[in-house]
């Protein structure tokens, strides 16, 4: 993929998969700052504009707040974030719409995710934007779609979780609806919106043109109904809640031992075998005789598997179920998940410098890039701390007059 602009410095050094490209963030919250991030791991340059005085609403999102008392930060802006760069405009002003414009005429990707209409009354309408860049590929993310009956709803992550289905089937039973424990309509809606972005790009490799793509939090959640959906869809059941234990998979789920529990996950025969053989449990139970014997017969098989592991620890129990070479594991709190060696090497911890807050360390990007023939890692390694409402506004401005912009139409 050829960037718009190969020669905008990023803020510090960078490598990843999109060095080069530069990333044009006006989103706020957390869909599109996800997706921002997202790109600014792979190495993108993404320039973040903000609200000028306040910033991005989630800089007062908390507590918990961290840092001095005059300069207090919110770990929720911390979140998502990092590897870009931050300029406040004031879009309804002149001067303001003039450097936005300057900025999407050098940029590769706008990100957008303010209610459908807003960006149309600032001036800035889709066709406007791609009369300026030609080549510049929209993300624009919504609550509820840009189009349909419920358009114009504001869109917020508790609020999709429940309209979307997905607390109906995540509680303790049908009469239990639980919200996920972090806001994973607006993750997923990033995630997609950044992947649509990449595809995007790679068209523009072909046409020599830009696109807007689209997705919304609630096509983010339908999009991962997954086998729930189609058990909908296809067989004409409403699926529901019903706690710690898998819908098509038995044994599957939160098992109760002494002292503690564990997890296993028994998807297939041999599996099952393995686990009957291992604690002496009854494999010819005619109820237990197949998969979905199981399943129907859930609550029983689960009594049985509990009274045998009642004898055993949970530490004690990992060991023997992984000697017996059953999938197993036990439930992490965070602080856990961050002190595991397995965590640290997979690079998901990485440690920044924050302007007010010195070093800290954040959780980090999820891929890992490799050489096909040499098996060198390629990750980008070198990642900045968020950045500080505004702070990158003069070099930014520097760039854009040092910078002439692309010419329009050109590739």
């Amino acid at each position: 993929m050829n960037p718009t602009n190969t020669l905008s410095p990023a803020s510090g050094p960078s490598t990843g998969p999109l060095t080069g490209y530069t990333v044009l963030d006006l989103t706020r919250a957390l869909a599109g700052p996800h997706a921002g991030m997202m790109l600014g791991d792979l190495g993108a340059r993404v320039i973040k504009v903000e609200t000028p005085g306040t910033g991005d609403d989630t800089r007062s999102w908390g507590p918990p707040f961290v840092g001095p008392e005059d300069d207090r930060q919110a770990t929720y802006f911390l979140s998502c974030n990092r590897n870009k760069e931050s300029i406040a405009l004031d879009l309804k002003s002149d001067q303001g719409r003039e450097t936005l414009t300057e900025l999407v005429r050098r940029s590769d990707a706008l990100l957008e995710n303010f209610r459908p209409g807003v960006l149309d009354r600032l001036g800035f309408s889709m066709e406007e934007l791609q009369r300026i860049n030609p080549r510049l590929v929209i993300l624009s993310i919504t609550g509820f779609g840009h189009d349909g009956p419920e358009a114009k709803r504001s869109g917020y992550d508790q609020i999709v979780q429940g309209e979307a289905g997905l607390m109906s089937l995540t509680g303790s039973g049908p009469d239990d609806p639980q919200r996920v424990g972090v806001p994973i309509s607006d993750l997923l809606s990033g995630m997609y919106g950044a992947y649509g972005v990449l595809a995007a790009l790679l068209e523009r490799e072909k046409t020599g043109k830009g696109q807007v793509v689209r997705t919304s939090l609630l096509a983010s959640v339908v999009g991962v109904h997954a086998f729930q959906g189609t058990r909908a869809t296809v067989a004409g059941e409403v699926p529901r809640a019903q706690g710690n234990h898998h819908p098509s998979i038995a044994p599957y789920g939160l098992f109760a031992c002494r002292g503690g529990n564990v997890q296993i996950s028994v998807g297939s025969e041999k599996l099952w075998k393995a686990l009957t053989d291992a604690f002496g449990i009854d494999a010819s139970d005619p109820d237990f005789a197949t998969n979905a014997d199981r399943v129907h017969h859930r609550e029983k098989l689960i009594g049985v598997i509990e009274d045998a592991f009642s004898a055993y620890d949970p530490a004690t129990l990992l060991d023997k179920l992984n000697e017996a070479g059953v999938p197993a594991g036990k439930v992490r709190t965070l602080d856990e998940v961050y002190a595991w060696d397995q965590v640290k090497s997979q690079g998901l911890l990485l440690d920044v410098e924050h302007p007010v807050l010195g070093d800290i360390t954040l959780p980090g990007p999820p891929l890992r890039f490799f050489d096909a023939a040499t098996a060198q890692e390629r990750t980008r390694t070198t990642h900045t701390a968020p950045p500080g409402l505004d702070a990158d506004a003069e070099a930014i401005r520097a760039w854009l007059a040092s910078e002439p912009a692309p010419a329009v139409g050109g590739n």
